[in-house]
């Protein structure tokens, strides 16, 4: 037990301290110089278009995962806009309540894919620069395969302005899905006796059913949820489009463009779709539904003529109760930048 507490006890030690060690012998660790090629955070494209070849999406209501197009102009200094739409590839990948209702449903509603969009724009409430510093890797070309794979990369801190950009949010979401209307029922502490028949209120949705081999089995219901709703809500974004020339190492750059964001979601118009069952419809008026919500995230991208994109986002959306959480992520490649500017000098002869 002793010897095992020793050979423990060497092994934490030559984990924190052997790093120590062999960086602090490095031989290129020395003090670089370099050049500014520019430092314009103000220049940065006005359109951003990509392609979001995937994202995922942790949502009560229905989990989701698939593709996306998401579009962004800045106008000046004055407001931005933003336009993002996403879809699952199909139902088996990956729409979960679509699916499990084209294969456990036993009511007559046809599954809806989930959809959704948003639009919508930032006012810029502060637009400024000021001061600020950034660390860019050490780079080299002899640094190829291995051999930058085991480097621990140098970094160097280099000046240079950061634009600040404090927005009030404004918008539009619009998105419809599959509901596991058993499961939420559940939830609310509600059963099929609560659907009662459009017409005859005395008449309810069966808990049960009788299937074709005379089996009594428990009634699995789907039905759909539209919603159409707004976000209003606060951000701030950083700008950083710096490059410099070092000596010795490749040029340096830094042109990332990233927002933080809280919004307040509101949805008039919650609509969950009746139940068609052996010809009946019952009305889905019980469902409980949540009209408010939050929500807090981030967004990022390049100021590339083609470049890449992140994004993720956690709260709760209006949506049926007991499935209003949802977490999403998403990435975007590739994502296409111009600055709208096709002007060129011409001279007469």
């Amino acid at each position: 037990m002793l010897i095992k507490t020793i050979i423990a006890l060497a092994v934490i030690v030559m984990v924190f301290v052997s790093p120590g060690f062999s960086q602090g012998d490095r031989r290129d660790k020395t003090a670089v110089t370099f050049e500014e090629l520019y430092d314009e955070p103000y220049a940065t494209n006005k359109l951003f278009v990509g392609f979001q070849p995937l994202y995922g999406e942790v949502f009560a209501t229905n989990v989701n995962a698939g593709f996306g197009v998401e579009a962004s102009y800045y106008h000046q200094d004055k407001f931005d806009l933003k336009l993002n739409f996403r879809r699952p590839y199909s139902t088996s990948f990956f729409d979960l309540n679509t699916f499990s209702a084209k294969k456990n449903s036993d009511v007559d509603n046809k599954p809806n894919v989930f959809g959704y969009f948003e639009i919508g724009g930032t006012y810029h409430v502060k637009d400024f620069d000021q001061a600020s510093k950034t660390k860019m890797v050490l780079y080299k070309k002899s640094y190829k395969g291995d051999l930058w794979a085991a480097r621990v990369p140098l970094r160097a801190e280099v000046p240079c302005k950061v634009r600040k950009i404090y927005g009030a949010r404004l918008g539009g979401i619009f998105w419809n899905s599959t509901a596991d209307i058993t499961r939420i029922l559940t939830e609310q502490n509600l059963t099929n006796a609560d659907l009662t028949m459009v017409g005859n209120e005395t008449s309810f949705l069966p808990s049960t059913y009788v299937d074709a081999g005379g089996q009594t089995q428990d009634l699995d219901v789907f039905s759909n949820v539209r919603s159409a709703g707004l976000y209003v809500g606060g951000s701030m974004s950083w700008i950083r489009n710096v490059a410099v020339s070092f000596d010795k190492y490749e040029e340096g750059v830094d042109d990332g463009i990233l927002t933080v964001f809280l919004d307040v979601l509101y949805s008039p118009m919650l609509n969950v779709d009746d139940i068609v069952f052996n010809g009946n419809t019952y009305s889905a008026s019980a469902v409980k539904t949540s009209p408010i919500g939050v929500r807090l995230g981030l967004d990022g991208k390049f100021n590339r003529t083609l470049g890449c994109s992140y994004g993720g986002e956690i709260g709760y959306r209006p949506s049926l109760q007991g499935g209003a959480f949802f977490a999403l992520f998403k990435i975007g490649f590739p994502v296409f930048g111009t600055n709208l500017d096709y002007k060129v000098e011409s001279f007469g002869k």
